[in-house]
């Protein structure tokens, strides 16, 4: 790699254009030789001195919902280019709605939908229930989970409404 300076070469080099196998502290890291290239963000806004970095951004949504549709306009609507999971069809694993739950800092009673669900006809409303029984009760019925959650680099939050994703946005991406 001489002429590159530092074993780092431009990513357009042939070198580089195997796949990568895994990246160490933003630079990507390829099997050949374990050639390295720098991982830049993607970034968004108007070039280098206006832009910022993109944010990793997941919406657990549910289409019919009037407030999900809503917030993840308004996502859309200051460029983000979230990741938008329909949690009915591909609901979140037991790890996933923990982490979810752990980065929110509340326990499930917290984002448990009450209104239009089977929350009722399963007794949920009982203060006995442990959080592993309503968790488990979330996971049979995703419809029990309340939407849309929205989860980036700094938190998770239940965004009712829409505004509250505000809170886990960069400070000026408003």
């Amino acid at each position: 790699m001489a002429g590159f300076g530092f074993g780092v070469a431009p990513a357009s080099h042939p070198a580089l254009r195997e796949a990568p196998v895994g990246e160490f502290c933003g630079l990507m890291i390829n099997s050949s030789l374990l050639r390295m290239r720098a991982v830049v963000p993607p970034r968004v806004g108007p070039g280098l001195h206006g832009g910022h970095f993109a944010m990793s951004v997941t919406v657990y949504h549910n289409p019919a919902c009037g407030t999900s549709r809503k917030t993840l306009a308004l996502l859309e609507g200051m460029g983000h280019a979230p990741r938008v999971v329909e949690y009915l069809k591909t609901p979140p694993t037991r790890s996933e709605l923990k982490a979810i739950l752990k980065a929110m800092g509340v326990g499930p009673r917290a984002i448990l939908r009450e209104k239009g669900a089977p929350y009722a006809e399963l007794g949920l409303g009982d203060p006995a229930l442990s959080d592993e029984a309503l968790i488990d009760a979330m996971l049979q019925h995703p419809i029990l989970i309340n939407r849309p959650i929205v989860v980036t680099d700094k938190g998770a939050r239940l965004c009712r409404p829409p505004e509250t994703v505000l809170e886990i946005l960069p400070a000026g991406a408003t």
